[in-house]
This record gives structure tokens, C-alpha cells and sequence, in this order.
């Protein structure tokens, strides 16, 4: 074969050969974007105390409302502490209100009633730590959603910072896109633009709600965030697909 026909070949062979799909490209020309769907509200919940769990209620998947019980720990021990805080409590309270009565009398000097303040001040400063404790017995929901992964077990034994849970609001969701920042000539907060949703096959119309402050200089994009018009039951937090924008003469 000579070298001017595998020249020609490979010529052929260039022209005809893939080209690698490029969003940047697209997007500024009025293409499509990959896109996420994520929660707008979602936390990891950890147990503030060393206890065994009592109560779990709920497993992976559930829903809850806001207020409702995720987790229960057994706080006997906890409780009996609290009720003797109290109850010493309420004896420097009677201590104090006799010794105020002495002085009255000059049967007893002025540093004592001051200890006794200082007394019913300590104990006081034991419950109120005690009813912060006890408060952490039940663990309440911040939000509306659902439990997205379950770390923990009934009756198991944590200790502090243990992680319990992670729960999403999957009522709310914001739609996640790079952008080229060439877009910015034209995108606008408030735009509208179409989304696929690759796991269901359905296409969605939304709205950009917030650009991102800062352009990444080694990419040249930036983030874009949207929201879903409407409301849509069968989305759900990490569904994935495409965005496609009109590009918007000016």
C-alpha cells in the first residue's frame, strides 16, 4: 500500500469517526445539559447521647411529617437523674426562703443567705442541664419527607455523634446543571427550559430560580439551578436526564 493511500484512509477514517458529545457546546447553542434532581432539604441525623434505642419506627423508605418521632432512646436513668435535680432544687428553694426569713430576724448573718442563694442558683443551672438532656430522649423529625438510608438498629446501644439516619424532603426538589458561562449573555433567572427525566421517560417544564456567583475558570461554567413547575409525585431525589434551553435573542 502505498503512503498516498494511507494518507487517504485516514483522512476517511477522521471525518467519519465519532464526535465526542460536548454540553458546553450545546448549551450555548441552544442544546441540552445533563441535569440532577436534588433535595432541597436534607440532613444526616446523629444521636446527641449515649443510650439504647427504645423506639425506631420508621424503616428505609417511610414518610414522616415534621414533629414526628424518628427514634426513641430509653432515658430511664436519665429521668431519676432529673427527678433528684428537681427535688434538690426545691429543698435550696425552702432553704433559702427560711434563711431569708432568719435575717429578717438577725438570727443568722448575711453570707449565709448569699450561699444559699449561690445554692439554689447551682442546682437550678443541674435541671435545666438535666431537661436538655432528657429533651434529646426523642428524636423529633426537622421537616416533612422521608427516610432515605437507616444506619442503626432497635435496642442497639449509641454513643454520641453515632449516625442514626438520613431523611430528605422529597416534596422539594431543585434541579442541578453546569452551564458554560457563555450562556450568561442570555440565561436569565426566571428562564424556562424543558427537563427529561432519563428513569421515567417524561419531560418536565421548569424555571431557572438562582445562578451560581462564581464562573470555575479552569471549565468556564457555572452552576444553574432550577425547579420543576408543578407538582410531580414520581420524582424523586437523584433521578438524573437532560435540559434543554432556547437560547434567547437580545
Amino acid at each position: 500500500m502505498s503512503v498516498r493511500s494511507l494518507v487517504l484512509i485516514l483522512l476517511l477514517a477522521g471525518m467519519f469517526a465519532p464526535v465526542p458529545y460536548s454540553a458546553a457546546e450545546d448549551g450555548d447553542a441552544g442544546g441540552r445539559l445533563r441535569v440532577q434532581l436534588v433535595a432541597v432539604q436534607q440532613t444526616s441525623l446523629s444521636s446527641e447521647i449515649a443510650a439504647k434505642i427504645d423506639r425506631l419506627p420508621l424503616r428505609e423508605g417511610d414518610a414522616f411529617k415534621q414533629g414526628d418521632l424518628l427514634a426513641g432512646f430509653d432515658c430511664s436513668l436519665m429521668q431519676a437523674q432529673l427527678n433528684k435535680a428537681e427535688a434538690t432544687a426545691e429543698a435550696a428553694r425552702s432553704t433559702l426562703k427560711v434563711n431569708r426569713r432568719l435575717a429578717g430576724l438577725d438570727a443568722i448573718s448575711t453570707l449565709e443567705v448569699e450561699q444559699a442563694e449561690a445554692k439554689l442558683k447551682e442546682t437550678e443551672a443541674e435541671v435545666a442541664a438535666m431537661r436538655v438532656t432528657v429533651s434529646k430522649c426523642s428524636l423529633l423529625a426537622p421537616f416533612s419527607g422521608r427516610v432515605a438510608r437507616m444506619y442503626v438498629d432497635p435496642h442497639q446501644f449509641l454513643q454520641p455523634g453515632k449516625q442514626m439516619m438520613d431523611i430528605l424532603d422529597t416534596n422539594s426538589l431543585e434541579v442541578r446543571l453546569i452551564a458554560p458561562s457563555r450562556m450568561l449573555s442570555w440565561l436569565r433567572v426566571g428562564g424556562r427550559f424543558t427537563v427529561r427525566i432519563e428513569e421515567l421517560g417524561r419531560s418536565y417544564t421548569a424555571r431557572v430560580i438562582r445562578i451560581g456567583a462564581k464562573i470555575d475558570p479552569l471549565s468556564q461554567s457555572v452552576p444553574v439551578i432550577g425547579e420543576i413547575e408543578g407538582s410531580h409525585a414520581e420524582l424523586l431525589p437523584g433521578m438524573s436526564g437532560w435540559a434543554g434551553f432556547t437560547r434567547v435573542r437580545r
